[in-house]
């Protein structure tokens, strides 16, 4: 079966069904048996416990296959800053050197963003780790629906899948849609759904997504992008400010209206419509 959903292959108020229903990842529930209280089906570890369960015994010819290398990278998200533990530990359990070039794969746990073809970067792991703790900023438990804008190659859905019950990841550029399609696919991520479609109109069919989360910017945010955030829900993206700079910007949906906060500077590819 294929990862992949298009936008516009959806009829009528039916959303989309599991792209794929193999063996769910760890630590996301199923879609056939769904607890009916959110902070039983998920209860973030104590910071501490978050980095320590990550040091499991390592097999045999121990590498970038093992934990040794991820439990580094968190510890290092932890000292910079990062104090959600449920962000800390889904960031390692997911391969990040998986989802780059294998001439590369040396350096995916470093913090630095690395190219993955067709201009576009897959981001630090500190500035993913940042704005999925901003996205989660609040909540106890796991998040809902999420839209995600900017699949790349597919490590940012994969971090996701640990935080959210479902995942609607959308991309432009098709080849980046295909190796996203790829790279996912060892995962076995029965909550993620792959778009392939124009990132600026978000995914109605979806909608709405307790959280919008992407990887470009623009000089606004599409207006889309609001109307499809439930109230109560968070947005967050880099956007173009009147100095010509990028910065990170958090929306949050109250039901008195839209409440916008301007965070630090950062450096995304540009927000483009269409498909390529």
């Amino acid at each position: 079966m294929s990862l992949t959903e298009r936008p516009e292959a959806a009829a009528g108020d039916k959303r989309p069904s599991f792209p794929v229903r193999l063996s769910p990842h760890a630590g996301v529930p199923s879609a056939s048996k769904k607890s009916t209280n959110a902070t039983d089906a998920f209860k973030p570890l104590p910071l501490k416990h978050a980095v320590q369960g990550l040091q499991k015994p390592l097999p045999a010819g121990v590498g970038l296959d093992s934990q040794a290398v991820r439990t580094r990278m968190v510890e290092k998200l932890a000292k910079q800053g990062v104090q959600d533990a449920a962000v800390l530990a889904a960031m390692g359990q997911v391969e990040r050197h998986r989802f780059v070039d294998t001439a590369l794969a040396n350096q995916a746990y470093e913090d630095t963003s690395l190219p993955i073809g067709l201009g576009q970067t897959i981001s630090k792991p500190n500035v993913v780790a940042r704005m999925l703790e901003l996205l989660r900023e609040g909540k106890g438990e796991r998040l809902g629906r999420v839209l995600e804008i900017g699949t790349g190659c597919g490590y940012q859905a994969a971090v996701l899948s640990h935080l959210a019950s479902e995942v609607y990841s959308i991309e432009r550029l098709r080849g980046l849609h295909e190796k996203a399609r790829e790279n996912l696919r060892h995962f076995r991520l029965a909550n993620v759904h792959l778009l392939f479609g124009d990132g600026m109109e978000g995914f109605a069919k979806g909608a709405p997504y307790a959280a919008i989360i992407a990887a470009a910017g623009g000089e606004a945010i599409p207006p889309a992008w609001i109307a499809q955030l439930a109230v109560g829900g968070r947005l967050v993206a880099p956007m173009q400010t009147a100095s010509g700079q990028q910065a990170l910007v958090v929306i949050d949906k109250t039901a008195q209206g839209i409440r916008q906060t301007v965070l630090e500077a950062v450096h995304f590819v540009p927000l483009k419509s269409g498909t390529n």
